[in-house]
């Protein structure tokens, strides 16, 4: 069954997102749903280093505090390589010299319309113009784990922000991690 929108009202608006609300009919009948979307998609770097290990940072968020996270941000209507080289540079103070595209996904897509990017990074060495933007970030400091280790990290429910998960997952696959 598709789902037919009667009516829609916008609830609150800011520069990063919007949200509404939808008169709609789907599967259990009529109701309302609300919709978060973004305004610009996000984008996710892992960033590997030649000693496999994965570049994250730390994160004290208003939302669920204490948070291990690869480096990611919004692409503030960016190219998302762009906006994947910024943040890598803004929150960890690393260039990369090869990036590839390895995946896309939506966050949340129950309740939002949120497009992400997720990017794998190598050749990694310390800009020569990095910002010192990590404390405005939130960012409590920058640390490296081996590629097995972030995955027994999520395992164990030591790594639990979702994106990261997912990016961790996309980068396995393309590195043949789960063969």
């Amino acid at each position: 069954m598709a789902w037919t929108t009667r009516h829609t009202r916008a609830v609150y608006d800011n520069p990063w997102i919007s949200v509404r609300e939808d008169e709609v009919t789907g599967p259990a009948g009529d109701g309302i749903y609300g919709v978060v979307e973004m305004r610009h998609p996000a984008v996710f770097v892992v960033a590997l280093d030649d000693a496999d290990r994965i570049c994250f940072v730390e994160v004290d968020r208003y939302t669920t505090g204490r948070s291990i996270e690869v480096p990611a941000g919004g692409s503030d209507g960016e190219e998302a390589l762009v906006a994947a080289r910024r943040e890598l540079r803004e929150e960890t103070g690393l260039v990369a010299q090869t990036w590839e595209h390895i995946g896309t996904m939506n966050a949340l897509n129950g309740i939002a319309v949120a497009p992400e990017h997720v990017f794998l990074a190598r050749g990694l060495s310390p800009a020569e113009d990095a910002s010192d933007s990590q404390g405005e970030e939130g960012i409590e400091r920058v640390l490296w784990m081996p590629f097995a280790e972030a995955l027994r990290q999520v395992a164990a429910g030591e790594i639990t922000d979702g994106e990261t998960v997912a990016a961790l997952a996309y980068a396995g696959i393309r590195l043949g991690r789960f063969a």
